[in-house]
């Protein structure tokens, strides 16, 4: 589950407070996964390497065909290639997504590059 559940659950708290935003928090992977609508779309911005191969391992267990996985962490193209080859049994989609643009970025939006199946792409582009 969440390392932090009350760091959540604060989180949660000061978005009522200021504004009453939108925002829903979540204790486990499963629980988070049961809270979105089908088909479901997470975009997962974890340290590359062996957290995103546990991350994904977590979140699947829940997710079902049709279903998208985003990785915005910049990872390295064969591993995002290995992870797509991984979840394709499942009919999970996969999409790896570089993210940059540093503080112009964060002012005036990133560049998102996503790359990954068309179908997925599809359902994601604005």
């Amino acid at each position: 589950g969440n390392r932090s559940p009350a760091k959540v659950d604060l989180t949660v708290q000061r978005a009522k407070d200021e504004g009453n935003l939108p925002l829903v928090g979540s204790a486990s992977p499963e629980e988070f996964i049961s809270k979105l609508s089908k088909p479901r779309k997470v975009i997962i911005l974890v340290m590359a390497g062996k957290p995103v191969d546990e991350t994904i391992a977590k979140l699947s267990e829940y997710m079902e065909e049709g279903d998208i996985i985003v990785d915005g962490g910049n990872e390295w193209y064969l591993n995002s290639i290995r992870r797509s080859e991984e979840l394709e049994p499942k009919g999970i989609h996969f999409i790896g997504m570089g993210i940059s643009g540093g503080e112009e970025g964060a002012r005036n939006g990133p560049s998102l590059m996503p790359g990954g199946p068309k179908e997925a792409y599809d359902q994601l582009e604005p």
